[in-house]
């Protein structure tokens, strides 16, 4: 698999910043209702079509418009609750259905995903981790390309490696800052918090996370207590 990057490649981080809770809560819930709005909006956009007597014969493009929409919201629903919510009680999750997971959103991305993770089950802060980095990397590709996801257990720690390739592939200034825990600067609130979530629950629990930017590639790289 793609070995973390050697910290001297890049920015060394710096110490967390004091974000507020209730700021952090209200970053994290801003980008989730993002993530949300657009397909809720198609689908009250299908129904008005339905509804309108002049607009008949597009029945068929109205419940099409719908139904893609309504499961890129159920995809999307189901990814959070595990990369930002608490799923519950449970604390492992089965590496299959953290595929699924990823899969579905994916499906809704210009990006290919390539999943090739060797442990069986991978605990909560690994799950979260390699979920939202997934979904980082395939952002990273905003014209398409290869995402590859992989994670391996090794000597007490998971190793999560994620690599966008393709043309235009990039990582946005926030994202980074996020990553090294620092405050966001220029940028959107929506890439950076996200990044900074996965910094903070990783710091936690005793793991890292990099990030490497060369031509036409991202790499993130993380590493999880087992």
């Amino acid at each position: 698999m793609t070995e973390p990057p050697a910290p001297d490649d890049i920015a060394a981080p710096e110490p967390a910043s004091s974000v507020r809770a209730a700021e952090l809560a209200a970053y994290l819930a801003g980008r989730m209702c993002h993530d949300f709005i657009s397909p809720a909006s198609a689908i009250v956009s299908g129904l008005d079509l339905l509804e309108d007597p002049s607009a008949q014969d597009m029945r068929e493009e109205a419940m099409s418009l719908i139904s893609s929409s309504a499961r890129k919201l159920a995809d999307l629903l189901q990814f959070s609750r595990v990369a930002f919510g608490a799923s519950a009680s449970a604390e492992t999750f089965d590496a299959r259905d953290l595929e699924k997971l990823a899969q579905g959103v994916f499906a809704h991305m210009r990006a290919e995903l390539q999943w090739t993770v060797e442990a069986p089950a991978l605990n909560k802060p690994a799950a979260r981790a390699i979920l939202n980095l997934a979904q980082m990397t395939g952002a990273a590709l905003p014209t398409g390309g290869v995402a590859s996801i992989r994670a391996v257990q090794e000597a007490g720690a998971i190793a999560i490696a994620a690599e966008a390739s393709g043309p235009r592939a990039r990582l946005r200034p926030e994202v980074l800052r996020g990553l090294q825990g620092q405050p966001l600067g220029d940028g959107l609130h929506g890439h950076w918090v996200q990044a900074y979530y996965v910094h903070l629950f990783l710091t936690d629990a005793g793991g890292r996370v990099f990030a490497d930017v060369s031509d036409e590639k991202v790499v993130f790289a993380a590493t999880v207590p087992a």
